[in-house]
């Protein structure tokens, strides 16, 4: 009976010892740096880094932005507030009063007029009408 028992406990320890040999072979084609797995978590974790860079990047860029708009709505809203202020002073000026216009001189002063030059075509009696 002991040499049954030893028989089958050395049977299930050669059988384990097969059972690990073949698991650390395909843990090593698995985490291969060039084939396997490995291979696809660098490139994958190389992208992850280079998304982190351009989001830093981006969220920068939309931060001055935002910086900016947020001036701009500021400086537009005291401009808004004066305007709002002129076009309520301008209620309390009192109406203009129409006056006639004063008659418009038809020649000016001798010394405002200018000397013009008309500039006139010969007459083309020369030349030919097409048929």
């Amino acid at each position: 009976m002991d040499l049954i028992a030893d028989m089958l406990l050395v049977a299930g320890s050669f059988g384990a010892g097969v059972y690990c040999y073949v698991l650390s072979v395909r843990l090593k084609r698995f985490t291969t740096l060039e084939t396997g797995m490995g291979g696809a978590i660098a490139v994958l974790s190389a992208q992850v880094d280079d998304m982190t860079v351009a989001l830093d990047k981006a969220r920068g860029a939309a931060n001055g932005s935002a910086e900016s708009l947020e001036a701009l709505t500021a400086r537009g809203e005291a401009v808004a507030k004066r305007l709002e202020l002129l076009v309520a002073s301008l209620h309390d000026l009192p109406e203009p009063v129409t006056r006639p216009r004063a008659p418009v001189a038809e020649d000016p002063p001798e010394e405002e007029r200018r000397m013009r030059f008309v500039r006139r075509r010969a007459a083309r009696d020369s030349l030919e009408a097409a048929e």
